[in-house]
């Protein structure tokens, strides 16, 4: 593995939250010794060392990127490379004309704190309206207040797939991999039915010389069957596949994409291959620092993306079984794990218990490690990290029976509460939720009500998800006259129940002291991306500039979004949970729960059950609710 050449121009400085600007033209997201060639060829010539003269590449110059997939990574990672890179031309596309209608509209099919404002501005663009001004230079008619440059839109999503990708220099694959369930290898093998139907698109309609990029997460030596289907079908044409994985988590993706701790791009050995790598590498030149764009060949680059998946799975379950141990014996699981994490060879990351890992990655990213292992013979490898998955599953259905037998083994006629139904706090995403096999196991016992409330999901979707389960059973929905209801407010969910599940651990549902307003607005948005605005391209006013105060919003020059069509659908069906246009920054509201008014309207005895580890089990004692936690004992031990 090697470090890409600091010819490639990559900034030295990490980037900061106090210091996120806007770029606003080609010239801001360029830096280092990347220059135009005096011919203009398209190529960009970057110096590999000033000293000598012959260590010099030309690399071919990117203009317009296409990403296949408007999914949770296609549509936050083309965001951001187009908001650091207004130069280019970058586009979405997706034969779903459903989501990329969401994607040009008001209704973004997903949420992600600061997804919004990121959108906006590279979708839309900015006015040139605000001023900035140096500090003590702000009175009126004052020269010291500088016009800030207009921003024109360079985020575009489209359903035209075969035109967007003829029309691109790169052309990203980030569509879902998910684990295959049915012939050869199904439960551990991955899906590859729709990256090969993209990659053959891809294929038939790139132009010549384009560099095909694999951002799904994909087998070791995906690569090679890309290859393949390039030579049988068209021969005669030159690609360079690389292969980009990404890195994100679920409620942090945008943070991970503006501030990652690593970019790895594997490429071919050859000097094609080399050039290619540093050609996508110029992309995240803008804000990502040398030294964390990592180059490999490109067998480790996919294979890296499922062992680093499948060793962050490996720490959960770990920690998981630990939980087992603990509530036999007395121990407590958060005090056991903050005396590890102190231990400076293993850290404090990912040793929280709880009910389980959830998410489109980590268990198909561990079975797809399982079914390479076993493929290539070693059975011992694979069932060793079976075990992992085999432990994950375990933690949940012991929570769940946990739940039963402190209910004297019955759940008939009583309400059970679910706070929580995204796999992770801040997220809308449910794929592999704990909660939904959870309701799963729940419906089984026949209760009188299962009551839902996520504060980010948008109910028709946790409907649609519970009316899925319909096919494999009775009706499950209490409007198709089932026992699951989906609530828009916490306190109606919960009242009258007889437990409470907390299935997610949204800052929300704690009992610790009240978290002001702002507080719980900045966790929801860990990055200020409109907060300011620092002009600082002219060199004789960077120290002004470093004081500069905004003296318009940026959410001022936004350009409008247009109204939504009378007839709507999401307007109609997300009446009462739709985020305010002008309040891009807020995105969702973010509340404490009232504990105390929660336990005056529960059923006794009151039961709460604490899947994540968050709640303070004295200040429920107080309000006269009974609590079981993951890793500690209980009455039901």
């Amino acid at each position: 593995m090697t470090l890409v050449p600091s010819s490639v121009g990559y900034s030295e400085t990490a980037i900061s939250v106090d210091t996120l600007t806007i770029p606003t033209t080609p010239e801001d997201s360029l830096n280092g010794t990347d220059k135009l060639d005096e011919e203009s060829t398209g190529t960009r010539t970057t110096v590999t060392d000033e000293s000598d003269p012959e260590s010099t590449t030309t690399v071919p110059r990117v203009r317009s990127i296409c990403c296949v997939g408007a999914g949770y990574v296609g549509g936050p990672t083309a965001a951001v490379i187009a908001y650091k890179n207004p130069h280019l031309r970058v586009t979405v596309v997706d034969k779903d004309e459903r989501r990329i209608r969401r994607w040009n509209s008001q209704h973004l099919p997903i949420y992600e704190p600061g997804l919004a404002e990121i959108v906006r501005i590279s979708r839309d663009g900015l006015g040139g309206k605000s001023t900035v001004a140096a500090k003590g230079q702000q009175e009126e008619g004052s020269t010291g207040a500088v016009a800030s440059p207009e921003r024109k839109p360079n985020l575009f999503f489209s359903a035209n797939v075969a035109k967007c990708i003829r029309e691109s220099d790169i052309v990203i694959i980030a569509v879902n991999t998910p684990t295959k369930m049915r012939g050869s290898g199904a439960g551990s093998a991955t899906d590859m039915t729709a990256f090969e139907a993209v990659a053959a698109d891809v294929v038939q309609h790139a132009r010549n010389g384009a560099i095909i990029v694999e951002k799904s997460t994909v087998p070791c030596r995906t690569a090679q069957m890309i290859q393949e289907m390039i030579t049988v079908r068209r021969p005669s044409a030159h690609f360079e596949i690389l292969s980009n994985p990404e890195f994100l988590a679920a409620g942090t993706a945008i943070q991970d994409l503006l501030r990652p701790d690593r970019v790895i791009i594997g490429s071919a050995t050859t000097e094609q291959g080399q050039v290619a790598a540093q050609t996508l590498a110029q992309v995240y030149a803008g804000w990502v620092n040398r030294s964390q764009i990592i180059t490999t060949n490109i067998w480790s680059s996919e294979l890296a993306k499922l062992v680093a998946n499948s060793m962050l799975a490996q720490r959960l379950s770990s920690i998981n079984s630990i939980s087992a141990i603990c509530e036999a014996t007395g121990a407590e699981i958060n005090e056991v794990s903050a005396s590890i994490g102190m231990d400076s060879r293993v850290g404090d990351k990912f040793l929280r218990a709880g009910i389980g890992f959830g998410g489109s990655c980590f268990k198909k990213d561990v079975l797809s490690l399982v079914y390479l292992a076993e493929s290539l013979g070693l059975k011992e490898v694979g069932a060793y990290w079976r075990q992992v998955v085999t432990m994950n599953e375990y933690q949940r259905n012991r929570f769940t029976s946990r739940v039963i037998k402190c209910l004297n083994n019955t759940l008939v006629g009583k309400k059970i509460t679910l706070l929580g139904y995204a796999f992770k706090k801040n997220t809308s995403d449910t794929r592999e939720a704990p909660a939904l096999e959870i309701i799963k196991t729940l419906l089984d016992e026949n209760p009188g009500e299962i009551a839902i409330f996520d504060p980010c999901c948008n109910p028709y979707v946790i409907e649609s998800e519970i009316r899925q389960l319909q096919s494999f059973g009775p009706p499950a929905l209490r409007d198709d006259g089932g026992a699951v209801k989906v609530y828009s407010d916490a306190y109606e969910a919960c009242a009258s129940s007889n437990a409470v599940l907390i299935v997610t651990e949204f800052d929300e549902f704690r009992n610790s002291d009240p978290v002001s307003a702002s507080d719980m607005k900045a966790a929801s948005q860990p990055i200020p991306i409109i907060a300011q605005e620092v002009k600082t391209s002219k060199p004789s006013k960077e120290e002004e500039s470093k004081n500069a105060v905004l003296t318009t919003s940026i959410e001022d020059r936004l350009i409008p979004q247009p109204d939504c069509a009378a007839d709507c659908p999401d307007c109609q069906r997300e009446s009462g949970r739709d985020i305010p246009v002008h309040k891009l920054s807020e995105n969702i509201p973010k509340k404490q729960v009232d504990w105390e008014k929660i336990a005056e309207n529960m059923q006794t005895p009151k039961w709460l059950f604490d899947g994540r580890c968050i709640i303070e089990t004295k200040k429920m004692s107080n309000l006269g609710i009974r609590v079981e936690s993951i890793g500690s004992s209980g009455d039901a031990f």
